[in-house]
């Protein structure tokens, strides 16, 4: 099912707060992470002809929108996130040509098509940036440039204007002999942040946005979008910096500061956002919009998605992300429902009145939720444990984004050496935390890149049982670019696209669901059991109609919560059950039994 034909939402079921409700209020978006999706060419890497070439999986899935990570021209530093030129794209992904091919022939089934956008910053091989590198080009004040700390010798240990450390490891200021200055990088060294303070960087991205949507995409996804503005003092400075009037904060166990506090929901944001929605989006029609956003409270997210502050229909908040890190993010804790369940709580209630909630468990820089959180120890577990994550999730209210590979239970690449990551995070972060720092042991650190390092969700695509998955030919001469995940003999989509009881399946019974309840896609959310360490449940109310939605997040039964029974008080039959992560009788037995299996998970018609 398609846009074509699914449901609209009627205007009495409000969702966002706009009239009428915008068109992707009961949609589901697909992310698809390029170079892993398909290869076409056997050059181990994917492309834009092997996304187009998948497209009828993607229509009979039933996704609404396709969410592009970036394919524009690139050195490929951060896997495409630095950005050497907005509007082209990168020949590992192929042409313009095969760009506009895909958004035809995503249209004609009803497909739209959303492109990643990086705009915090750029490459360092970007023409801005390097015509920055003088003083006297009109471009000089496009990054964050400064000069080394005073009494200091440019380029030399401690010179720094300040103590930030990046990201992804070492320093947040890189040394540029040219320009005789310091440029800051919150990212690598080769992501240059770019100065919004300046009209003149705003004006470029407005005129390169418009391009984009004028050639026929439907939107865009915002990477790191709200840190685009920085704090600075009323003569421009950064905290730290000398003659600052602004402190920094301590330093950390890595040697540094962070930036995080000055460069997340800064004080311009709600300006910048407002002021690129009316050079941009103001006049165009169906259209969708989400940023990314590192340091969004809830509450902050209801004023940035309320339409009547005209920013972002969306944004990606990580709170409940972050549950199994303490501190630092390679810190890892055990997974507790109440914990998750409080995060997304939160979320919900922000934008009970206004606003809207972006739901997500996995993208392109989370593991997969199914070995992060399930079990994917076996089969039945694995499989039970990703339609139970994947049930909550999408009965929640909002908008649902898939994974790709999180419709057939994909599970983490269970890497066991360095030198099998790709990512340049998990590399950087493994020398600064144990090489250089020693603040971490090699064991924990390559523990925690297992569990939660970014690869885990950028192995190739599993088509199905092939030498290569499907994701390229068997016999290409090129292996792919990161290695496929052994267990694709068993996790493909050939398997599981005919079998009822796939996970797959599943997934398309979640998509329909959304798109032909008004209730599921944007009634009222009630939370019941708030203090259950096993079952996480609500309810989904729309007028007369109530569902209630009742999931054992563990691999051990569980007691039915009291105000759950209470509801069930006069039992269950199955016709009530909509769906279950077993099936409806086996749920039925279940609930008059007082309890749910292990990761049993019911959608219940009261």
């Amino acid at each position: 099912m398609t846009n074509f034909n699914r449901s609209t939402l009627p205007d009495t079921v409000r969702s966002n707060g706009a009239t009428p409700n915008p068109w992707w209020a009961n949609a589901v978006v697909y992310q698809i992470y390029p170079r892993s999706f398909q290869d076409s060419n056997g050059d181990g890497i994917g492309g834009l002809k092997g996304i187009t070439s998948r497209l009828d999986y993607l229509a009979d899935l039933g996704v609404d929108v396709l969410w592009l990570s970036p394919v524009y021209r690139s050195p490929q530093d951060d896997n495409g996130y630095d950005i050497s030129d907005y509007q082209d794209i990168d020949p590992l992904f192929g042409t313009l040509e095969d760009m506009d091919e895909l958004l035809a022939e995503a249209h004609k089934r009803g497909l739209r098509i959303v492109m990643d956008l990086v705009v915090n910053h750029t490459s360092d091989e970007h023409a801005w940036f390097q015509a920055s590198r003088d003083k006297n080009d009109p471009h000089a004040d496009w990054y964050w440039w400064r000069p080394a700390k005073p009494g200091h010798e440019p380029g030399t240990p401690g010179a720094e204007p300040n103590q930030w450390g990046s990201y992804f490891g070492g320093s947040a200021w890189e040394y540029d002999p040219k320009r005789g200055e310091y440029f800051f990088h919150q990212y690598s060294k080769k992501q240059p942040d770019l100065n919004w303070e300046n009209p003149e960087v705003r004006k470029a991205v407005y005129k390169m946005m418009n391009w984009w949507m004028d050639r026929g995409i439907d939107g865009f996804r915002m990477d790191v979008i709200t840190q685009i503005s920085k704090v600075i003092d009323k003569n421009g400075k950064l905290p730290g910096e000398a003659g600052s009037e602004i402190a920094d904060n301590p330093v950390g166990e890595e040697g540094y500061s962070s930036p995080f506090p000055f460069c997340s929901d800064g004080p311009r944001i709600d300006e910048f956002l407002a002021e690129m929605r009316r050079e941009v989006f103001e006049g165009r029609e169906g259209y969708m919009n989400v940023g990314e956003a590192p340091g969004i409270t809830p509450a902050r997210n209801e004023h940035v998605t309320d339409p009547a502050n005209k920013e972002l229909d969306m944004l990606f908040l990580f709170d409940h992300v972050g549950i199994d890190q303490e501190g630092s993010k390679w810190n890892t804790v055990p997974f507790e429902v109440k914990n998750l369940r409080d995060r997304m709580t939160e979320q919900q209630e922000a934008v009970r009145k206004a606003g809207w909630a972006s739901l997500f468990f996995c993208n392109h820089d989370q593991p997969r939720v199914v070995s992060r959180w399930g079990n994917d120890s076996d089969r039945g577990s694995r499989e039970l444990s990703a339609k139970a994550f994947g049930m909550l999730l999408h009965m929640h209210r909002g908008t649902p984004y898939i994974y790709e590979g999180e419709e057939l239970g994909m599970t983490n690449a269970h890497f066991t050496k360095l030198e099998q990551y790709r990512d340049l995070e998990a590399l950087n972060g493994y020398r600064q935390r144990v090489e250089e720092a020693k603040c971490q042991s090699s064991e924990s650190m390559m523990a925690a890149l297992a569990l939660i390092g970014r690869d885990n969700a950028r192995t190739p695509m599993q088509w199905d049982a092939s030498k290569y998955a499907g994701f390229t030919a068997p016999d290409a001469p090129v292996e792919p670019w990161i290695s496929v995940n052994p267990n694709h003999v068993e996790i493909n989509a050939a398997e599981e696209f005919d079998d009822p009881e796939s996970v797959y399946t599943f997934y398309k019974k979640l998509i329909a669901m959304r798109h032909n309840s008004a209730t599921i896609a944007a009634g009222e959310w009630h939370l019941l059991a708030a203090d259950d360490e096993q079952v996480y449940a609500f309810t989904r109310v729309d007028g007369d109609d109530t569902i209630l939605v009742a999931v054992n997040l563990t691999d051990r039964s569980a007691a039915l919560p009291l105000d759950v029974a209470e509801l069930l008080s006069d039992g269950v039959n199955e016709s009530q059950v909509l769906l279950s992560t077993y099936d409806a009788m086996h749920s039925v037995k279940s609930i008059a039994h007082g309890e749910l299996a292990r990761w049993e998970g019911v959608v219940i018609q009261l």
